[in-house]
Formats: C-alpha cells, sequence, structure tokens
C-alpha cells in the first residue's frame, strides 16, 4: 500500500503563495503520473494540476493556469505544487495522488494523501 503525506498547506492572505509538498512511501517510476486536487466544503473534489513523472509534462485546470506550478524531484521522489496569486476561492483540502497517467478524473488515481488544508483570508 503506498502512502502519500502532503505538506505545506496553512493560511494565507490573497495575493499570497504557498509551496505544498507531497513524498510518497515508495520510489516512482516513470509509467506513473502524480495529480493534486482539491476539494472545498460542499463541492467536489476537482483537478487542479498533474505531471507525468517519466518526462515532466505537466497539465493544469484552467482556474490556476499562470498562477500555480507543479514540479517533480525524481532525486527525492517528491512532488511539489507552487501556488502563487492565491484567491479566496483557492481555499480547499488540497490532496496529493498517484495514478496510471496524466487524468483530469479523481476516479483514476489510485492513491491518495490525507489532504493538506490551503486557506487564502485576510
Amino acid at each position: 500500500q503506498v502512502q502519500l503525506v502532503e505538506s505545506g498547506g496553512g493560511l494565507v492572505q490573497p495575493g499570497g503563495s504557498l509551496r505544498l509538498s507531497c513524498a510518497p512511501s515508495e520510489r516512482i517510476f516513470g509509467r506513473y503520473a502524480m495529480g493534486w486536487f482539491r476539494q472545498a466544503p460542499g463541492k467536489e473534489r476537482e483537478f487542479v494540476a498533474a505531471i507525468r513523472w517519466s518526462d515532466g509534462t505537466t497539465d493544469y485546470a484552467d482556474s490556476v493556469k499562470g498562477r500555480f506550478t507543479i514540479s517533480r524531484d525524481v532525486a527525492k521522489s517528491t512532488v511539489s505544487l507552487q501556488m502563487n496569486s492565491l484567491k479566496p476561492e483557492d481555499t480547499a483540502l488540497y490532496y496529493c495522488a498517484r495514478g496510471p497517467r496524466v487524468t483530469y478524473y479523481p476516479t483514476d488515481y489510485t492513491y491518495w494523501g490525507q489532504g493538506t488544508q490551503v486557506t487564502v483570508s485576510s
């Protein structure tokens, strides 16, 4: 059973930045993709960003393009999400997930972390 542990969440003012990290319990190999999703109270879990481990190809939700950057550290087998120009509507529980490919659908991802809270408020 693969475990994913997120870190880096917190409270930040609008316009601020946060960096989330995800550390899997086992090394990530090229055949996988790593994704970030978020879920706000009363809303469905939604895709944020994903990265293909083999070549670093990325994809983003339209709502975060130009503000968020997903990256990977192959040596450490970690994935990060740099979030800039944060807005109150970015407030949510953010999850890291591992799946077989880059997709927008939560059901395509096999392993999930427990989530880290991001709150954007003045």
